[in-house]
């Protein structure tokens, strides 16, 4: 079925978002784990569950930081329906429907358009940064005054990966493929082993996110991607199949695209593999593609709404940090 795309209707508005914390909810991995240690649980309690924060105010952090921390806000905002526009930014959101029945997929597309890079921005939960700190996506916007937000890497799961965030160093642990976001509006997909955080301050990137795979360059699809394992869920490596997807393109510079793909909810959307995720960002006129944290993690909100209907269910799940434009 052709797709149907409606980038000036305001997107639908799902059921009211019911807050569910993974706040004293052992819930998911950290669930798994603890019924399977029985017993001897507290390590995985203390590794999967317990908040480790290791700077208590990023906020404070970053502005002691002596480094440039860019545009906090962006001036003359306005919302139109689904568009926003101010001086810095274009957001414009569009609604995808494809197939019927069962094979539904519906998704959402944020066209993003800036005339300053450091106006993306990222946010952590509770304005902490460490491993297992989580709040609703939306808590997380509010907090910061976002007018359009994406769920993040969700870096707090891992105690590995490169984290640069608004120009700050946080985390230095290369493991992985990432993306690197540079002041320049450039952005590009970096062998986090092969460098440092400080070596990609000092050659002016402002945010790094640091999940995977990439599964675009050079404007076509990846190989292999159907394949790929990473390490982001204990026991269960895999990231195939039709999932609900949070991803990042590259059209130009300081010109991104953010897709939102809902997924295990039949008649509603299925979700859709790393390959099928690859060519719609092919289909956008991305260059370069990358993909985040998905599944129930996967939100986009847009004027203080949540845009997407997080595994059917209305209701979001507490991640570690977002990328939003205040």
């Amino acid at each position: 079925m052709t797709p149907t795309q409606n980038p000036t209707q305001t997107p639908p508005a799902p059921p009211a978002p019911r807050r569910i914390s993974r706040r004293g909810f052992l819930g998911g991995t950290a669930g798994v784990l603890l019924a399977a240690a029985g017993g001897g649980s507290w390590w995985a309690l203390d590794r999967f569950v317990v908040d480790h924060v290791e700077i208590s105010d990023a906020s404070a952090y970053e502005a002691a930081s002596g480094v440039d921390t860019g545009t906090t806000t962006t001036s003359n905002g306005s919302v139109d329906g689904a568009t926003y526009t101010s001086d810095q930014a274009t957001i414009t959101i569009s609604t995808v429907v494809t197939g019927s029945g069962d094979t539904t997929v519906t998704y959402f597309v944020a066209d993003v358009v800036l005339t300053d890079a450091t106006v993306l921005r990222s946010a952590f939960a509770n304005d902490e940064f460490g491993l297992n700190i989580v709040d609703e996506p939306s808590d997380v916007a509010a907090g910061v005054g976002a007018v359009f937000a994406v769920n993040g890497d969700y870096y707090g799961f891992r105690e590995t990966g490169i984290v640069i965030r608004n120009g700050v160093a946080y985390r230095d642990a290369g493991a992985r493929e990432g993306m690197a976001f540079r002041r320049d509006g450039t952005v590009r997909i970096y062998d986090e082993t092969a460098t440092t955080a400080a070596e990609l301050v000092a050659d002016g990137v402002w945010n790094t996110l640091s999940f995977g795979p990439a599964i675009v360059e050079a404007g076509a699809v990846v190989a292999g991607i159907d394949e790929v394992e990473v390490d982001t869920n204990v026991g269960n490596h895999s990231i195939q199949g039709d999932q609900p997807r949070t991803a990042v393109g590259v059209i130009d510079t300081n010109h991104l695209v953010f897709v939102v793909v809902d997924g295990r909810s039949e008649g509603y959307s299925e979700g859709v593999t790393l390959p099928e995720l690859a060519d719609i960002f092919v289909g956008l006129g991305a260059v370069t593609a990358y993909n985040i944290d998905g599944g129930g993690s996967s939100t986009m909100l847009f004027d203080g709404a949540l845009v997407n209907d997080p595994l059917g269910k209305g209701s979001e799940r507490g991640t570690s940090d977002i990328l939003y434009i205040a």
